[in-house]
This record gives C-alpha cells, sequence and structure tokens, in this order.
C-alpha cells in the first residue's frame, strides 16, 4: 500500500469513526474484563470461606473451582464477542473504505 493511499485511508470520515467505535468498544470489553479478574483475586484476598465452601455436602471440590472456571470462560466468550463482531461488522465497513479509497 502506498504511503499516499494509506493517508487518504486515514483521512477517511469512516474509518476514524471505525477506529473510535472498535476502540470504545475494545475498552468496554477490558473494563468488563479486569472487573471479573480483580474481582477473582479479591474474592481470593478477602473472602477465601466463600471460594473454600465445598459444592456439596461430603465433596471436595470447593466452589473455587467453577468460578475460577467462570472466569477463564469470560474471558473466552469475551475474546469470542470480540472476534465476531469484527468478523462481521469491522472487516465489512473496512472492506467498504479499501474499495471507494482504490478507485479514487
Amino acid at each position: 500500500m502506498t504511503t499516499q493511499l494509506s493517508q487518504r485511508i486515514m483521512s477517511n470520515p469512516e474509518y476514524q469513526s471505525l477506529v473510535q467505535e472498535r476502540s470504545a468498544f475494545g475498552w468496554w470489553l477490558t473494563l468488563l474484563l479486569c472487573i471479573v479478574y480483580y474481582g477473582f483475586i479479591m474474592l481470593i484476598a478477602f473472602n477465601k470461606a466463600f471460594l473454600a465452601t465445598p459444592l456439596g455436602e461430603g465433596m471436595t471440590t470447593s466452589l473455587g473451582i467453577p468460578v475460577g472456571f467462570g472466569v477463564i470462560l469470560f474471558s473466552v466468550i469475551t475474546t469470542g464477542i470480540y472476534v465476531y463482531r469484527a468478523n462481521t461488522k469491522y472487516d465489512a465497513i473496512i472492506r467498504k473504505i479499501l474499495e471507494k479509497e482504490v478507485k479514487a
């Protein structure tokens, strides 16, 4: 890609809007992940008894195991949400901008 084409794409209002939207969405997902991760760490630090609660009477597995698994699953799900949105929405917008700018 030439420098001139790159400059035209970066100055395109649709591209700037896309960058802004994609960045905002990424920050929201990052915030959610931080809340979940740090919430889990805070539980470990301040409420060990809650996480140490057995899942059932006579069981050795504690509540911390499924909660920890949930944290991991949440991160996989949020990654999937971002990838889905990027593949369906963002890629289409980028393709449209590229077609318009290459023709210009």
